[in-house]
């Protein structure tokens, strides 16, 4: 088994790089990208020419302007970043399947048994920078035994440590233990420096340590390559300890005591010492297909046309995975740069085209075609895992009098009710076309909860039963004018309208949640009558027998 080599990729400046990209400027000027942290706007990421100009990652805009006045600044985009990022890695799979992602701006790679295939380490590299100068960006890169190791060569390397103060550097310590300090110095010896591209474009080699010499390799670096805590790097500096090496053969049961026990983590996996898993990011499943006309189309019928055949291959994909889409998504790109989409949501994972084409159908009129549509994109971006239905047959399925059985009719109403809420949702709206599902409390207007209909399932057991049937139409509790007598009223007066009482029902008698401080329930008991009125109107009316607050008759619903 081929021992482990670990290449880290570092793009110090992705996210100005990638604006730019997409918005290169005329001439070279200072470009920043602008972020916030704790509320004060300051410097995320820079390129190359306002590094040159004095500017630095983290520094205050303010400061900043004061300093360059012709600095370009963008805001930043942490998503489209981390979108970036997952380019790059599709990108970086063509040296290794096992790529994983460090936000926000690194990969690793583990090239164990692939070096070989580009020429060794140094051809790796070597293509790994030609490809970076291609794409506009700046990359570190190193290589190493160890995740840590290579982390740390990557953004280190070829770095001198910090300026010392006066009497606390190891080199200023006594004769007798100048002479081993000069002995740790020697492991510098031999490291490679990083040229990694310190220029957008640079093609460089990168650092390639030696298998098996990481003591050597990594003992020159700052403490901070180790990956410790600025306190910890901190309170080290204040002994003098500045470098990996400085730390590497100091007690052990005294640095854990006073500096942590992930001081000695970070040394020991950087030095191999302790592992350090490296799992490959996972691949998102895509489900997309596109279609790209000659000349423009501006027509319903092109655009109808354009879609009949771009659904069959996108279902065929969505079969074959297994999966079944929710959420379907028609993109039409545009001569004059504009971009028309239109989006369904399925209440059940469809992977038919005789499903998914009418909802599609039903939308496809609000598209402005404006100078015509060079493109469209047909996408599923987001699918379920969808087990194969169980349909009955004709034996199975069909009673003795040609009446569908229980297991056919469960899956025929299930496909019909879905098809039926994705066509309100088009046409309504997904949040407005919703189901109702019991909900655990024994108060009226609790006992019913609604869900969007389109991402929930009816409930599996039949609603619970109440004591009295529940009206038709449920709404807030309203003041009817009566006697404060518990014994239903003769005659009332309700929204402006005097009413008789023919026949009353009940009463029944519902408490409130005493464990909850519910405000309008502070009125106590509630006594719930059946109330039907000469003139036809059948309410639910209730007397609240609250001491003081909310005490008589009230209506809180209609009757069919």
């Amino acid at each position: 088994m081929a021992a482990r080599r670990i290449l880290s990729l570092w793009f110090p400046r992705l996210a100005a790089e990638r604006m730019l990209r997409r918005w290169p400027l005329v001439l070279p000027a200072p470009f920043a990208v602008v972020g916030d942290r704790n509320g004060a706007q300051v410097l995320a990421s820079l390129n190359a020419e306002a590094q040159a100009a004095g500017l630095s990652q983290g520094q205050p805009l303010r400061d900043a302007m004061a300093a360059c006045a012709g600095l370009l600044t963008r805001a930043a985009d942490p998503a489209r970043d981390a979108q970036f990022l997952t380019v790059l890695r599709r990108w970086a799979g063509k040296f290794s399947p096992w790529v994983t992602e460090e936000a926000p701006d690194a990969l690793m790679v583990n090239i164990a048994g692939c070096a070989h295939l580009f020429g060794g380490e140094e051809g790796l590299l070597a293509e790994v920078a030609q490809d970076c100068a291609d794409l506009g960006l700046t990359v570190r890169a190193a290589v190493a035994d160890t995740p840590g190791a290579a982390w740390a060569l990557a953004r280190f390397a070829g770095q001198a440590v910090g300026s010392q103060r006066s009497g606390d550097a190891i080199d200023q310590e006594a004769r007798a233990t100048r002479s081993r300090a000069g002995k740790r110095r020697g492991w510098e010896k031999g490291v490679a420096p990083a040229g990694g591209g310190a220029v957008a474009g640079q093609i460089s080699v990168g650092t390639i340590a030696p298998p098996g010499q990481l003591h050597r390799v990594l003992a020159g670096l700052p403490l901070a390559a180790l990956r410790l805590s600025p306190d910890a790097v901190e309170g080290l500096a204040r002994l003098g300890l500045r470098r990996v090496g400085d730390i590497a053969t100091l007690p052990r049961a005294a640095l854990a005591r006073r500096f942590g026990v992930d001081t000695l983590q970070r040394l020991d996996q950087a030095m191999g010492r302790a592992p350090e898993p490296l799992a490959p990011t996972a691949v998102a499943l895509h489900f997309a297909t596109r279609l790209t006309f000659p000349d423009p189309i501006g027509l319903l019928a092109d655009v109808e046309a354009g879609l009949d055949r771009l659904l069959p291959p996108l279902c065929a994909r969505l079969v074959a995975a297994g999966r079944g889409a929710r959420r379907v998504r028609l993109q039409a790109f545009c001569t004059d740069g504009r971009m028309e989409e239109v989006t369904v949501t399925l209440a059940r994972a469809a992977d038919e085209v005789a499903r998914i084409r009418p909802l599609l159908g039903l939308k496809l009129d609000q598209i402005n075609a404006g100078f015509g549509i060079d493109c469209l994109r047909l996408s599923a971006p987001q699918t379920e895992s969808r087990a194969p239905l169980q349909h009955s047959g004709p034996g199975i399925g069909m009673g003795m009098a040609g009446r569908p059985g229980r297991h056919a009719t469960a899956g025929d109403m299930g496909t019909g009710m879905a098809d039926l809420i994705g066509k309100l949702g088009a046409r309504l709206g997904d949040e407005h076309v919703q189901r109702l599902l019991p909900g655990e409390s024994h108060l009226p207007e609790k006992a019913a909860i609604p869900f969007a209909a389109a991402w929930s399932a009816p409930p599996d057991a039949p609603w619970p039963a109440p004591r009295s049937p529940r009206p038709l139409v449920l709404f807030r509790p309203e003041p009817v004018t009566a006697p404060p007598d518990a014994t239903p009223p003769a005659t009332f007066r309700f929204r402006r309208r005097d009413m008789a009482t023919r026949v009353a029902t009940g009463p029944e008698r519902i408490g409130p949640e005493w464990w909850l401080d519910d405000p309008d329930w502070r009125s106590g008991m509630r006594d719930y009558w059946r109330v039907e009125t000469l003139c036809g109107a059948r309410l639910w009316l209730y007397f609240a027998h609250g001491a003081e607050v909310s005490a008589g008759w009230f209506a809180q619903g209609e009757f069919a």
